[in-house]
């Protein structure tokens, strides 16, 4: 059966693939559209899995809150090129695995991924899907959830980073906007200044003797301390220690939005409580950032031409 140029184009319309893939499929389906369109699913799914083991480290992070501020969830979705995260269609996908995950609660990754994200077709199927248009890996890496309370999101530079802040606030509370703001405020916090724990109970004694023990190395070292007692070196690294939580602890932290008031987060938390008349505890809070420890492969642009020209 006999073919025409706007049958490739038809076709490329149909399966988002490349104009000589078409033509290709054409002539080995003999002009039938569904077999060359099948022959072309075929052949994406293949692509998929040779694309596996490609480094995808670029991606976004998506964010889906319900109205009344939970369930929550935030998702990271990788793929192989910052160009390709900008792809409407893989920004759709990563958003509606977000809202999945947040409504279904899945137990892991891999409950997720056999979720049902369309009519017949679980996470995976459309996610090879995607591989198949897009033409890249793309990995659904991992996600988070809150099942309770008020949940505010804030997705930084496009994706990059995404942010959860979940929040315990008084009934009469719960709908006020000011309430929102605050958690916005402090998402953003988080996202800027990465702090590793919540507040200092939560910080480990094992991490506590560790830093006083590099701390102490470096108040010995220090020329400046030359000659001073033990304890009086004791006493100054518990002074920094002080500093270790100012720094790493969202609620010790000094809040961004104070205007050089030095006023923590934790007082200002306290302080929006009181004018509003109710309660409001910060419960934790998630910060993803795309590709984070995620080894990326320094490719040999000069080396790829010349080998794709042989």
């Amino acid at each position: 059966m006999a073919f025409t140029a706007a049958d490739v184009k038809k076709l490329r319309e149909m399966t988002d693939c490349g104009m000589m893939e078409c033509k290709k499929a054409l002539t080995e389906a003999d002009g039938d559209m569904d077999k060359a369109v099948e022959l072309l699913r075929e052949k994406g799914l293949a692509t998929a899995a040779k694309k596996a083991g490609r480094v995808a480290a670029e991606g976004i992070c998506a964010a889906y809150v319900a109205e009344a501020g939970c369930p929550a969830a935030v998702v990271e979705v990788n793929i192989e090129t910052d160009f390709a995260a900008n792809n409407e269609d893989f920004r759709a996908f990563a958003a509606d695995v977000a809202k999945l995950a947040a409504e279904k609660a899945p137990a892991d990754l891999d409950a997720l991924m056999a979720l049902e994200l369309e009519p017949g077709k679980t996470v995976e199927d459309v996610r090879k899907e995607k591989v198949a248009t897009i033409r890249e890996n793309i990995q659904v890496r991992r996600f988070a959830r809150y099942g309770a309370g008020k949940t505010v999101s804030y997705i930084h530079m496009g994706g990059k980073i995404g942010v959860l802040l979940n929040m315990e606030v008084s009934d009469e509370l719960k709908d006020n906007a000011q309430v929102v703001e605050l958690g916005k405020d402090l998402a953003m916090q988080v996202a800027a200044m990465n702090p590793l724990f919540l507040d200092k109970s939560d910080v480990d004694e094992a991490t506590i003797a560790k830093e006083k023990e590099i701390l102490l190395i470096q108040a010995k070292q220090d020329e400046k301390n030359k000659g001073k007692p033990d304890n009086i070196i004791e006493k100054m690294v518990m002074g920094r220690i002080g500093k270790y939580y100012s720094e790493n602890c969202l609620m010790q932290q000094e809040f961004v939005k104070s205007l050089g008031d030095k006023v923590t987060c934790e007082k200002h938390v306290a302080e929006v409580a009181k004018s509003l008349g109710g309660s409001i505890a910060i419960k934790g809070f998630i910060r993803f950032l795309t590709g984070e420890g995620i080894e990326k492969k320094a490719d040999d642009f000069a080396a790829e031409v010349a080998s794709m020209v042989k």
